[in-house]
């Protein structure tokens, strides 16, 4: 592999790795992975993403 190419990957790792962190610091925040902006009561998969803590 060439240089370019290397630059390439290491920018592509670094923001599929930055959309990882911010997933998981936005869970532990409580803040929904929703983008749409809505409200969660319509959703149907609420009681999975809101479940009560233990």
């Amino acid at each position: 592999m060439n240089i370019p190419t290397l630059i390439v990957l290491a920018i592509v790792a670094a923001v599929f790795i930055g959309i990882i962190v911010k997933t998981i610091v936005d869970k532990k925040k409580g803040k929904s992975s929703c983008s749409c902006g809505c409200s969660c009561s319509g959703c149907s998969m609420s009681e999975i993403c809101h479940q009560p803590k233990q």
